[in-house]
């Protein structure tokens, strides 16, 4: 009875022994994850078509950028001089992850790259992009839409699939992205650039700002995009085919308290760049002038507190009292041919407008040689916010709209004829609207009557 008494005594105090190395095993305590693995890969252009930006995520430092690409096999390799850029997310737990970016420079026009990105700790998936032309005399194609988020996201299938049979040249993503990419520490961003990952992997992913990018003065914005010129993204051109392509920051206009100077100089590049793309010699070359920023000038809901015919929109007049910095005149000034905005999730085709006047080109034949900007809201991608209503009295602006979820297409056939589609995810791909703009001479507009 002793000897068990005394074994059984030896047996807990070998236990007691033991216990803390059991706790201490590799499956019971924290792990250490290194991930060195590119994710949230995507493209956009750099200072000219022929130029490709590549960007992707790795959560941690690889202290170095490659991109290994070519036509017949992945044969050229580019590193970029700079390191790995940190960002570190505005909320509670500080997220970090490290944002690379490396630019193909002169690349050959009409041809299709092999590429994938990485380092020598850890390489992305191979993708491929088709480059164009660096001349005008081409015709580019391009999905256009706005306020696209990770939860209901209607036409990312539809996208997605058109962008990988080849149909596009380029997208336009008017604001508004993810819903909102700073929610759940940066996360909700994360998950909707791995989304997108499909489309913006392919081909130039071209984007604005919008208000729901806001959150800690724009930061996720900033840091995940990569457009061209050295604005963070807010503003800047680029020409594809018979256009010249301008974004701009609505956001300057309502988030005042990050500072004045955006605003300003946002509107003084904005004079400039219209102004120099007016030129006569830069109008031969590139007749048509499309910009896009997230809000629009005119609306046709009651919801908006900026954006119905009792109240002015900042962006359209310039700010209340003072109406400084307002842009509809200096569009109209330099003959912008179409206005591109979003915010408002559903479909509109405005009237060529300005000052709250239509300005048909003639009552057959409205949108050819148009005596106004054309503006076109669209921003009916799908997000958690879903659709909005319009108006019971829809203003005379308005020619056509729809709320069905869905997108826009844009075809620059040449210097005198662009095509637009719109797109209805509710109803299969049908085309709900299509209509031609038609124009023989470019510049500014007449003095309004």
């Amino acid at each position: 009875m002793q000897r068990l008494q005394f074994a059984l005594l030896a047996s807990l105090l070998l236990l007691v022994l033991l216990l803390p190395g059991i706790r201490s095993t590799p499956t019971d305590q924290e792990v250490d994850i290194v991930h060195y693995q590119p994710e949230q890969v995507h493209l956009a252009f750099g200072e000219t078509v022929l130029d490709i930006v590549v960007t992707w995520n790795t959560r941690d430092n690889t202290n170095e950028s490659i991109c290994e690409f070519g036509i017949d096999g992945m044969h050229q390799r580019v590193k970029a001089a700079q390191m790995p850029t940190k960002f570190v997310d505005g909320g509670a737990k500080k997220a970090t992850q490290y944002i690379h970016r490396v630019t193909l420079s002169h690349l050959k026009p009409n041809s299709t790259y092999l590429y994938h990105c990485g380092s020598e700790l850890g390489w992305s998936a191979t993708y491929w992009f088709r480059t164009r032309f660096d001349h005008a005399d081409w015709s580019p194609s391009l999905a256009i839409y706005g306020d696209m988020g990770v939860v209901n996201a209607a036409s990312l299938p539809a996208l997605q699939r058109e962008t990988q049979s080849g149909q596009y040249d380029a997208i336009i993503h008017v604001g508004d992205f993810a819903y909102d990419m700073d929610w759940e520490n940066g996360e909700v961003g994360d998950e909707f650039m791995r989304q997108v990952e499909t489309i913006a992997a392919y081909l130039p992913y071209m984007v604005c700002v919008g208000n729901h990018e806001e959150k800690y003065n724009f930061s996720n914005y900033r840091a995940r995009f990569n457009m061209p010129g050295e604005t963070d993204s807010l503003w800047y051109s680029f020409n594809l085919g018979p256009v010249h392509f301008v974004s701009f920051s609505t956001e300057v206009y309502y988030f005042l308290s990050y500072g004045f100077k955006l605003l300003t100089k946002q509107f003084e590049w904005l004079e400039r760049d219209l102004a120099e793309a007016n030129l006569p010699e830069n109008r031969a070359k590139r007749p048509w002038i499309i910009t896009y920023g997230h809000r629009p000038m005119y609306c046709s809901d009651d919801k908006e507190y900026d954006c119905n015919s009792q109240l002015e929109t900042y962006i359209r007049q310039g700010l209340p009292m003072l109406k400084w910095f307002g842009l509809e005149d200096l569009f109209y000034k330099h003959g912008v041919d179409v206005e591109i905005f979003a915010h408002e999730h559903f479909y509109t085709r405005l009237w060529p407008i300005y000052d709250y006047k239509v300005y048909n080109g003639s009552a057959e034949a409205p949108y050819t040689n148009p005596k106004a900007p054309i503006q076109i809201i669209t921003g009916s991608a799908g997000c958690k916010e879903e659709r909005e209503p319009f108006s019971n009295d829809l203003p005379i602006w308005n020619a056509y709209h729809s709320n069905d979820y869905g997108y826009t297409r844009l075809k620059a056939h040449n210097g005198t004829h662009l095509h637009f589609e719109q797109v209805s995810d509710d109803q299969n791909g049908a085309i709900v609207d299509s209509f031609w703009v038609i124009k023989d001479k470019h510049g500014a507009y007449p003095s309004p009557q």
